[in-house]
């Protein structure tokens, strides 16, 4: 991943952290049509958000102990 691209997956990631997002949400919200920035398939990858399916909601993007600390070491 290209340096331009890590400060996009820490927004990426400290927006989950926030609250899980609706799979729906992060799709529409993520979404690129630049096969080099695939932000959230990027922190999906490296073990930083995880899909989850919650019982009334449905699939939904949750931040990971792994997405945790990331945003721990870079204060956010």
């Amino acid at each position: 991943m290209s340096e331009t691209a890590d400060p996009l997956v820490l927004d990426f990631v400290e927006w989950v952290a926030r609250e899980p997002r609706p799979y729906a949400e992060v799709i529409a919200t993520w979404k690129t049509s630049c096969p080099r920035l695939t932000i959230w398939e990027d922190a999906a990858d490296r073990g930083y958000v995880a899909r989850e399916t919650r019982s009334g909601v449905g699939l939904v993007i949750a931040v990971t102990a792994d997405g945790e600390q990331l945003l721990r070491t870079h204060r956010r």
